[in-house]
């Protein structure tokens, strides 16, 4: 396993290399001046120079590249051209609000689709299978934003969830009810989080449920599985033990690949909701030409989805022991 692991981080470097430069060639290529968009058509062609010396925008592409990429191998992503504040700061501070809401929204899929997908694969051909099966089928057929506003127009008005904004946050309103004795704080970070941890939850659910029942139908025609139930051992042992353990591995690897992407910033959905993350930092500074954070940005998050997803491979070796990494 550890050959592997440093296999796959030689890997990573590799991967963040050529994203590094793509991510850097298309906002330099983008149409667009990020120091006249800061100063306006009237300005002074002194201050313009001096910004654009000052950022570097004025010496050559390849050069601008590797001073960028030596100060972000030093942790040093740049600062804001429009808010004058260091990137890796802006970033950190948006990254709790996507954690918490990709974290949310992945416990609501896994907790509705597991255990619909198998007893799905149980009741197979029942009324219980076909109604899930429609269920998840017009799940996947409503994309996330869509369903946002849905939740916004039919819920969020007749209830007392809030509709915009994130509040204090599910783990500092968890700490406080810790703390205090009350739950107030806890939920009120539930209620800012509900809604779209739902949009992009039960999205997410309709493909795991559908993943969920075919896998465990696979598994379950297998011959130690079989053996199993020959034994006599009862059915729970052999669903949950036996069948849904390997029944999981395309499910780990699809819930993986949702997380690293929600990590990334489910940037539409994050607009709908004013839900303060990575993505929709990144959406703003693209419509102003703040490259720095664009570039930075984009930079962090294909380094977390990298490290997502090869913590799901490594994880297929506890979920199965047969699988060998050589």
């Amino acid at each position: 396993m550890f050959e592997y692991t440093m296999r796959r981080l030689f890997y990573l470097v590799l991967i963040l290399f050529g994203v590094s430069i793509l991510v850097f060639l298309m906002v330099h290529i983008a149409p667009g001046d990020p120091i006249l968009v800061l100063l306006g058509e009237d300005h002074d062609p002194a201050d313009y120079q001096r910004l654009m010396e000052l950022y570097g925008f004025d010496r050559p592409l390849p050069q601008q590249y590797f001073s960028w990429l030596g100060r972000a191998l030093q942790g040093d992503l740049g600062v804001s051209i429009r808010q004058g504040i260091n990137i890796s700061s802006l970033i950190w501070e948006r990254m709790g609000a996507t954690v918490e809401l990709a974290v949310v929204s992945v416990i609501i899929a896994v907790s509705t689709a597991i255990p619909l997908g198998v007893l799905a694969a149980l009741k197979r051909g029942t009324v219980i299978d076909m109604l899930s099966m429609v269920v998840s089928l017009l799940a996947v057929s409503m994309p996330p934003f869509w369903l946002a506003l849905v939740l916004l127009t039919f819920v969020a008005l007749n209830t007392p969830l809030p509709l915009f904004g994130r509040g204090i946050g599910v783990l500092p309103g968890l700490w406080q009810s810790i703390t205090t004795g009350s739950l107030a704080p806890f939920w009120d970070g539930i209620r800012y989080v509900l809604l779209p941890a739902l949009s992009l939850g039960l999205s997410m659910a309709a493909v795991l449920t559908r993943l969920t029942r075919s896998s465990m139908l696979d598994i379950l025609n297998r011959d130690y599985v079989r053996t199993a139930r020959a034994k006599g051992l009862s059915g729970r042992i052999v669903v949950y033990k036996h069948a849904l353990r390997n029944a999981l591995l395309p499910v780990v690897t699809i819930v993986g690949v949702q997380f690293g992407a929600l990590l990334g910033g489910a940037v539409v959905t994050e607009t709908v909701f004013a839900w303060p993350g990575v993505g929709r930092l990144i959406v703003n500074a693209i419509s102003q030409r703040d490259f720095p954070i664009v570039q930075g940005g984009v930079l962090m998050l294909a380094l977390i989805f990298s490290l997502v997803n090869l913590a799901v491979d490594l994880s297929y070796g506890f979920l199965n022991p047969r699988i060998r990494y050589e």
